[in-house]
């Protein structure tokens, strides 16, 4: 039967910051047809540096792997973010070093879930719901940067993506300025993610949680897991895997 796997930081393992509302794996859970099950390995504040011991941890008849991390180890750069290019005379040169760094600590932190053969979706990072315009503007041309490592990556792997940047981008979707909230903004639309169940041999294909069945772009061959980000009111027959 089908099993999903969720790895990484907090746009999993947000039940600290949802209240009263569920948080993502109950969600999942929910939506998942009957001897179906769903395991969250995922650590609030888990950083690129300590996925490790999340992959050593995904269950042995783990069928489908969903990843998301790289947002805190961003979050270790908001220098960056609060003042910009005064840091340095050629902030171009120091984004690229910082870049450089994050692309490879990210290729080794999902090189083993990419690895492990089985259907893989990515997550980009989302751009919160900072206060400031000047620093959000500065936020999300800082993780431009950042998520063009993370869609690189999933491209070359042909992993499924989930960009973030599309599901949560509403103040309703966040908790705070970082942390997603129970409603996560899809309270009213379904997310699809597609894989062909084949990560050797698979399509890449991008979905906006929020775009309902069209993918944005990418080909699938065979439908694949489809997965709410949070939803509380989707049926168990939305649910397809294989």
């Amino acid at each position: 039967m089908p099993h999903i796997v969720l790895l990484g930081d907090s746009i999993f393992d947000n039940r600290s910051y949802t209240g009263t509302e569920p948080d993502v794996v109950t969600h999942l859970r929910a939506m998942l047809p009957e001897g179906a099950s769903a395991t969250l390995l995922a650590i609030d504040g888990a950083t690129t540096r300590s996925m490790a011991r999340q992959v050593k941890e995904i269950p042995g008849d783990a069928t489908h792997l969903v990843v998301s991390v790289g947002g805190n180890d961003a979050l270790g750069h908001g220098d960056l973010i609060q003042r910009g290019a005064t840091l340095t005379s050629d902030p171009l040169r120091h984004l690229a070093e910082i870049v450089d760094g994050f692309e490879a600590a990210y290729r080794a932190a999902v090189q083993p879930a990419l690895g492990a053969g089985l259907p893989t979706t990515i997550c980009t990072i989302y751009n919160g719901a900072l206060e400031d315009p000047e620093v959000a503007t500065r936020a999300r041309v800082a993780l431009m940067m950042f998520n063009d490592v993370i869609l690189r990556v999933a491209v070359e792997h042909r992993a499924s993506i989930i960009d973030l940047r599309l599901v949560c981008n509403e103040a309703a979707d966040y908790a705070n300025p970082i942390e997603p909230s129970g409603r996560g903004g899809t309270e009213d639309r379904e997310g699809d993610v597609a894989s062909d169940g084949n990560s050797a041999r698979g399509h890449t294909a991008c979905f906006s949680i929020k775009s309902g069945r069209a993918p944005v772009g990418g080909a699938v061959t065979r439908p694949g897991p489809r997965l709410p980000f949070s939803r509380p009111c989707l049926r168990s027959h939305d649910v397809r895997l294989v």
